[in-house]
């Protein structure tokens, strides 16, 4: 999945002839705390709510003299994982795409991210998910099902994510099983490293406590 794929297209982005009440209304109205800033389409940076809340007059416009404008985004061509290294790299809760010749094309949140995560790892269907340390060599989603499938489970959804300068990949399994106890000791007896596990829940706020556990077990 890439970039231009997650774009929630509600989003407009602040232009530099806005002021700061402008800047606030829009974070307040999507939930953010970061928002793109252009100047006739073209990708300025992202400013902070922190940093509009030191501003006293409201009607001051968005300008460099005024704001610190970081220069972060994605690419629409970038894969979902850019995003999400992005967004946890950087503490945002909103990653603006840009194309080629750096125009601003939309936006992503942080819910958006979270969406696409529920949907790939089936989290409408009731189940758990863990983390294996794996070796790229001796890895085989084959065993890993057996092993599932003798404790009375399926795979739902499988996920590889590499590690940089690296021999290791942490795997993400979801499962159709909520207790993960006879599998995750059947793991660890076919020599498998747990790097982590939990329930996967529908709920909105359950769902980012998972998404923020994710991003931390991962260390990306």
């Amino acid at each position: 999945m890439i970039a231009s794929r997650l774009i929630n297209e509600d989003i407009l982005a602040l232009n530099t002839h806005d002021d700061i009440e402008e800047a606030r209304n829009r974070m307040d109205e999507y939930s953010v705390t970061h928002f793109p800033v252009v100047d006739d389409d073209l990708f300025i940076g992202i400013i902070s709510e922190s940093d509009i809340d030191d501003l006293e007059n409201q009607e001051l416009i968005l300008q460099r003299n005024i704001l610190r404008f970081d220069n972060y985004y994605v690419n629409e061509s970038q894969y979902v994982f850019d995003v999400l290294k992005l967004a946890s790299n950087q503490k945002l809760s909103i990653i603006p795409v840009v194309d080629t010749d750096g125009r601003y094309i939309g936006s992503i949140t942080q819910r958006d991210i979270i969406s696409f995560f529920s949907e790939s790892m089936s989290v409408d269907y009731p189940g758990g998910v863990f983390i294996l340390e794996v070796s790229i060599n001796d890895y085989s989603l084959t065993e890993i099902a057996n092993i599932v499938e003798t404790n009375d489970a399926k795979v739902l959804s499988a996920h590889i994510v590499s590690k940089v300068n690296s021999a290791k990949i942490d795997v993400i399994i979801k499962v159709s099983k909520i207790d993960l106890g006879s599998i995750l000791q059947t793991l660890e007896r076919y020599g498998y490293k747990i790097v982590a596990s939990f329930q996967e829940n529908v709920d909105y706020e359950e769902l980012k406590d998972n998404y923020d556990s994710l991003i931390n077990y991962l260390r990306i």
